[in-house]
C-alpha cells in the first residue's frame, strides 16, 4: 500500500542552519498494516508523515501509494488519497462551521462539487448514524458550531472526518498528545475501532511507548533520520517498555538519555 524508497530531506540546505532530517528512509507497508512510529525529538517522525502528505517536497527518493507514484504530486492532489489527524485538535475542523457542514466537506473530499443543495436529508441521516459510533452525543447536535466542542470531541470528529471516505492511508501525528489522559484513551480506542472495522492502512506517530506496543500490528523506531528498529506480529505483542528502551540505547549508542522520561 505504501512504498518509500531511499527518502532524503534536508531543511535550510547550504546554510548555517542546515538540518538533515531524513537520511535514506526505506519503508514498505502492506494493506491493512497499522504501524506505530516512535523515537526521540528530532528523529524525523513527523517529517516522514509530512513528506507522505506532500507538505514538503522530496529532495531525493520515491513515494508510491497503492501503486501510484506520488513523489512529485502537490499536497492538494494527494489529499484525496489520505486521511490526516493532527496533534492540535483545532487543525482538523472548521470552527465556524456546523458539525454537519464539516462532515459534508469530508464526505466530498476528492469529488467534484456542484450547485445542488448542500446536504440532503438522506446524507444528514447518514451523519447521525456515524456520529452515534463516537458515543459523544454529537448526533443530536448536527447544527452546533464545531468551535463549541471540547478538544476531545473535536479530535474524535476529525478522526471520523478523516475516515468518512475510506483513505488509502491514514496518518495520525501524535493525535492524542494534546488531550487529557482519559480523553486520550477514548480517542485511541475510537482509532483502533475505526481502523479495524474499515480495514485501514495507518501510520501513527506517538511518544507513548505503551501505546506504541499495544496498538497496531507493527512498530518502527526512528533515530537521527533513519528507521533503526522494525518489529511486528507476535514478537511485537511480547514487547515490554524496557525492551524498547534497551533497543533504542543499543541502536543509538546511548544517546537516548534526554528522551527517556518523555517516551516512557
Amino acid at each position: 500500500m505504501l512504498y518509500i524508497e531511499n527518502l532524503h530531506k534536508t531543511f535550510n540546505a547550504d546554510t548555517i542552519n542546515e538540518k538533515q532530517v531524513l537520511k535514506g528512509v526505506n519503508l514498505h507497508l502492506n494493506p491493512g498494516d497499522f504501524v506505530t512510529i516512535i523515537g526521540g525529538n528530532g528523529a524525523g517522525k513527523s517529517t516522514l508523515l509530512n513528506m507522505i502528505a506532500g507538505v514538503h517536497p522530496v529532495d531525493s527518493g520515491s513515494l508510491k501509494l497503492d501503486g501510484i507514484d506520488i513523489t512529485k504530486q502537490p499536497e492538494h492532489v494527494r489529499a484525496k488519497l489520505l486521511g490526516r489527524v493532527f496533534q492540535d485538535p483545532m487543525k482538523g475542523t472548521a470552527a465556524n462551521m456546523e458539525i454537519q457542514e464539516n462532515l459534508a466537506l469530508a464526505y466530498r473530499r476528492g469529488k467534484k462539487r456542484g450547485l445542488r443543495w448542500g446536504i440532503s436529508s438522506d446524507e444528514k441521516q447518514q451523519y447521525v448514524e456515524v456520529l452515534k459510533t463516537l458515543d459523544l452525543g454529537l448526533e443530536n447536535r448536527l447544527s452546533s458550531k464545531v468551535g463549541l466542542l471540547s478538544g476531545g470531541q473535536r479530535q474524535a470528529l476529525t478522526l471520523l472526518m478523516a475516515t468518512l471516505v475510506k483513505p488509502k492511508l491514514l496518518l495520525l501525528d501524535e493525535h492524542t498528545a494534546a488531550l487529557d489522559p482519559k480523553t486520550a484513551k477514548k480517542v485511541l480506542d475510537l482509532t483502533e475501532t475505526i481502523v479495524e472495522s474499515n480495514n485501514l492502512t495507518a501510520l501513527m506517530v506517538t511518544h507513548n511507548m505503551k501505546d506504541a506496543i499495544h496498538i497496531g500490528n507493527r512498530l518502527i523506531m526512528m533515530h537521527d533520520g533513519n528507521i533503526i528498529f522494525d518489529i511486528s506480529g507476535e514478537e511485537k505483542k511480547n514487547l515490554q517498555v524496557s525492551d524498547l528502551l534497551q533497543k533504542f540505547e543499543q541502536a543509538s549508542g546511548g544517546e537516548f538519555a534526554n528522551d527517556r522520561m518523555m517516551l516512557a
